[in-house]
């Protein structure tokens, strides 16, 4: 019989992360300031004294994970590599953002998918790491993904299955389960792919949804339920290039192109905010009040792997505008987790202390002039 499985949990994960600072760095991280509500959290990233009292941001992962992290020295083409295991932990983009909303020293709840023994292992991770979930049971299994981390080059490769296929049902009690935890949230986070099954204009039907039940919604995806959704109209959207150029079906390279994009979202009624990130070069983030470009730093450190930057935004991002920051400055820190979280290999977390470092180098420049034809 399906059942909907609800826990909350009170214990935190850490993960060792491989960053290789300057002094001057390690230095400053213990003084350098990051904006509420960060300060108020505990050093190891649990919610602080005051993180109780802030509502709870919700998160939606219809196709979650178990990342399963492994290093070897040097990968080999023939006869076998030798592994360790780095890590293993509950992922997908939704729960990702939570752990991070957690770390920041906010309160969050992700609402995912979960189908045998895969999905199992997935509750068993998230109540031992002390994310609060609410898991919607299905037929078909969770997946798992890879992150294959080679110590001699510094590379990383993720390596990511389809996921499991879903029925209408499936579908409608996600939908169910997640309106009906939406009252007392004020952000809801849909982040990441949807799996087969789904109809395009599912997060349609979640945008509808959650303005219906007075909450906004914070969207980052991708494919074709992207346009239904957007169609819809969210409060807050985030693109990386790749998924801009599937929008405007030409290059997304600097702040000018952002800007054509976010314009079209923000005059189409598509997002009241939205924010398109340029890699290397920062972020463009767009209200009512202008385009305004957030300029990200150079690294202290070497890259490692970029594949946990985007759910880092996302959940700094939506962390600060639940504590009511302004957009600006919540995208902000939001370019400086991101960037903390290049510095650690596959989805491991970012490091508070780096996050604190880069975040005062954000540099900030609002748009003028007219702005290029929309898409």
């Amino acid at each position: 019989m399906s059942r909907v499985h609800v826990t909350a949990g009170c214990s935190t994960m850490e993960v060792g992360s491989d960053v290789s600072l300057s002094s001057e760095v390690n230095a400053a991280m213990s003084t350098a300031a990051i904006p509420d509500p960060t300060a108020t959290g505990s050093a190891d990233g649990a919610g602080g004294p005051g993180s109780m009292a802030r509502p709870s941001i919700l998160t939606l992962t219809m196709n979650p994970t178990v990342d399963l992290c492994w290093e070897v020295g040097h990968l080999e083409a023939i006869g076998k590599n030798r592994a360790r295991v780095r890590s293993v932990a509950a992922g997908g983009g939704g729960i990702n953002v939570a752990r991070h909303v957690v770390r920041l020293g906010g309160r969050a709840t992700a609402v995912h998918t979960a189908g045998g023994e895969v999905g199992l292992r997935l509750n068993r991770l998230l109540d031992e790491e002390g994310v609060d979930h609410i898991a919607v049971d299905i037929g078909d299994e969770t997946r798992e993904a890879l992150v294959l981390f080679e110590a001699e080059s510094r590379r990383g490769y993720h390596i990511v299955p389809p996921g499991p296929h879903l029925h209408d049902h499936e579908g409608q009690r996600s939908l169910e389960a997640l309106v009906r935890a939406a009252g007392s949230s004020p952000y809801v986070v849909a982040s990441g792919s949807l799996p087969s099954g789904l109809p395009d204009d599912f997060y349609a039907a979640v945008a509808r949804r959650i303005r219906e039940a007075g909450s906004r919604l914070v969207l980052d995806t991708s494919g074709p339920a992207l346009r239904g959704a957007l169609a819809e109209g969210v409060f807050l959207f985030r693109c990386n290039r790749t998924e801009a150029e599937s929008l405007t079906g030409r290059p997304v390279r600097s702040f000018d192109d952002a800007r054509a994009l976010n314009d079209h979202l923000l005059t189409t009624g598509a997002a009241e905010v939205a924010v398109t990130t340029l890699g290397e070069l920062g972020a463009l983030c767009s209200t009512a009040r202008g385009h305004t470009e957030l300029h990200a730093p150079p690294l202290p450190g070497e890259p490692l792997s970029d594949a946990g930057a985007g759910d880092s935004m996302v959940a700094a991002l939506t962390t600060q505008l639940a504590a009511g920051v302004d957009p600006v400055s919540a995208c902000a820190l939001g370019v400086a987790v991101a960037a903390a979280a290049m510095l650690t290999p596959s989805t491991e977390p970012f490091d508070l202390g780096v996050a604190r470092f880069i975040r005062p180098q954000v540099r900030t420049r609002l748009q003028t002039g007219t702005p290029r034809q929309g898409i």
